[in-house]
């Protein structure tokens, strides 16, 4: 028997109504802030991706060369696609572009819970803004489209010009590996390899400006940096719009991509992987022959969203069973129709079971049952039985079509 392949999944009606009732809440939020829906192709040139996060990434990736000979690669993320995007299809749109997306991703890791080869996000790009109300715009709308899930979590808000400005003095390459000590809190680590580039007397105010969590204490440890009105401009925007969050100024999502503004965010129930959410400020247009246009973003792992929210019951549509006679069929296919043209879930039996099998069947799916006899048809009328009282009467198509919108408005 063929297996599905590791690190994917199924998902049973049930399930998917119950992901696209929570997709539909993250696409309402974005779509209150005015961010209109992007795709793009599932595959893209491999390029896309090993300019912004070099040749390593590709030991990550499902690589392929196409017929022509083209490196190729399942996307790994979005944003990378988006802005290439952007460069071919609306660099001389007004500015600021906001764009949302929500769209599967292939990453070929370990599986692990809530970490899969295939997985969906939700994210959103506003592209050519360079502001701080543009920064503050793009942690609210997370904010908002994170609340509107239901999910349970907490805010972490960065500006990576703090440790610019400590870690000036380095080379790129001694600045990648210090700032991947501090994303992993290893703080052994960052002590040997401070030692090693001869700068141990970093690592104390680097270790202060990762617990430190006010402004002021951050400005005393880092010096003042240029972006400092910035950063006192955003979050004021963020406390003037009642978002909760705490600084934390050792968010190290990256100096070579991430120019300012950084956020993450980490669900309560999730365990060792719990982050939900990250984003920030970044410039990457110009990596893909673009301008070098701002732009800010972030995206949302669903998948997690969804082990997070635990068992979801999707909206219940409301059901009827259209259950009918060999004569009755032909006026029972109109009344299933209308029905149908008026939103309503009709389904018929095409099993063909005499009338009291296909009134069983109804009773362990539908709330009604619309029985149509060859009197019914002759007379214009269905015999429409609520499955959960037992109670039914005789009416018009129209009339039944009224009384189970009633019901299904209760």
């Amino acid at each position: 028997m063929i297996q599905k392949p590791r690190g994917t999944r199924d998902f049973l009606p049930d399930e998917m109504e119950a992901r696209r009732s929570i997709e539909a809440k993250m696409r309402e939020a974005a779509r209150r802030f005015g961010y209109r829906e992007v795709c793009t192709p599932e595959f893209e040139d491999l390029e896309l991706f090993t300019l912004r996060s070099g040749e390593g990434i590709m030991q990550e990736m499902y690589v392929f060369l196409d017929k022509g000979g083209r490196n190729l690669a399942l996307r790994p993320e979005i944003t990378a696609a988006v802005i290439r995007m952007y460069i071919n299809e609306a660099r001389v749109a007004p500015k600021p572009l906001r764009w949302c997306y929500f769209a599967d991703c292939f990453r070929y890791e370990r599986p692990q819970k809530g970490r899969y080869r295939q997985f969906w996000q939700f994210g959103a790009e506003l592209i050519g803004a360079d502001t701080a109300m543009a920064d503050a715009e793009v942690i609210i709308l997370a904010t908002e489209t994170l609340n509107a899930t239901g999910v349970t979590w907490d805010l972490k808000v960065g500006h990576l010009g703090f440790m610019k400005n400590l870690l000036a003095g380095l080379e790129p390459a001694a600045q990648r590996r210090v700032m991947a000590h501090l994303d992993k809190k290893d703080f052994e680590g960052l002590t040997v390899t401070l030692a090693d580039i001869g700068k141990a007397d970093l690592g104390e105010s680097l270790t202060a400006l990762v617990a430190c969590r006010t402004l002021p204490e951050a400005f005393e440890i880092a010096g003042t940096i240029p972006e400092k009105e910035r950063v006192e401009q955003m979050t004021g925007t963020l406390d003037d719009a009642g978002i909760a969050y705490s600084l934390n100024f050792g968010i190290a999502r990256g100096l070579d991509y991430y120019t300012g503004m950084v956020f993450e965010g980490f669900a309560h129930n999730l365990g060792a992987e719990n982050q939900i959410v990250g984003g920030g400020a970044y410039r990457l247009a110009h990596l893909f022959g673009g301008d070098d246009v701002a732009s800010a973003g972030f995206a949302i792992g669903f998948d997690r969203v969804m082990v997070s929210l635990g068992e979801v019951a999707p909206a219940k549509d409301t059901v009827v069973g259209i259950v009918c006679t060999d004569e009755g069929r032909s006026f029972a296919l109109a009344v299933a129709r209308m029905f149908r043209a008026a939103g309503i879930r009709a389904e018929m039996d095409l099993m063909g079971r005499g009338l009291g099998a296909q009134l069983a069947h109804a009773s362990r799916s539908a709330d009604f049952a619309a029985v149509i006899g060859k009197r019914e048809a002759e007379a214009g009328q269905v015999t429409l039985k609520n499955l959960h009282s037992g109670e039914q009467t005789t009416l018009d198509p129209v009339a039944a079509i009224a009384e189970v919108k009633a019901y299904g408005a209760r």
